[in-house]
């Protein structure tokens, strides 16, 4: 994929390096979330940024380690 070079904020960039580490991305990768998250969140205002977030990093998974979707209802007719 190709490039761009910008200029950031330097607090945004140390936001950013903060972050990065706590979620193992590189300072690229997590301004590139950031942007990912936001440009969500403005597309869908009535969801939660937390949920979107979430949403996106549950697409990133490799799809061997997801677990599969069971409603409660289900899980619960099961237990009875």
């Amino acid at each position: 994929m190709p490039t761009v070079s910008m200029r950031i904020d330097e607090s945004l960039i140390c936001a950013a390096r903060t972050a990065a580490k706590s979620e193992f991305r590189t300072v690229q990768g997590q301004v590139e979330f950031w942007a990912k998250v936001g440009r969500a969140a403005l597309d869908n205002p009535d969801l939660p940024a937390s949920f979107i977030a979430e949403s996106l990093m549950s697409l990133a998974e490799p799809r061997e380690e997801c677990a599969p979707f069971v409603p409660r209802s289900r899980t619960e007719a099961m237990q009875a």
